[in-house]
């Protein structure tokens, strides 16, 4: 019985792991979570309009916006990383 499930597998599949493939993980990710980060922060952001917490809804959306900034676009961390170290004298190699 179990030589028979084998024999029936592509041999792509039988063929030895070649390594984790995370090219377009962060793509992945991004399309992911993208539109359920903007959902939690629209349902959050009504909660705030509606109990008329301006201040709060204020906060929310500049935090939404920072992390939405750092989320959606690609490489930010690491030249901002990249900046701060030149900016301190700091020499990368």
């Amino acid at each position: 019985m179990f030589h028979l499930v084998m024999t029936s597998l592509p041999d792509q599949m039988l063929a030895a792991p070649s390594g984790l493939q995370t090219d377009d993980l962060a793509t992945w990710l991004r399309e992911i979570f993208g539109p359920l980060f903007l959902v939690i922060v629209s349902i959050v952001a009504i909660f705030f309009l509606f109990t008329r917490e301006i201040t709060r809804f204020v906060q929310f959306i500049v935090l939404a916006i920072g992390i939405g900034i750092i989320f959606y676009v690609p490489n930010v961390i690491e030249v901002t990383a990249k900046a701060i170290a030149k900016a301190l004298g700091v020499t990368l190699t």
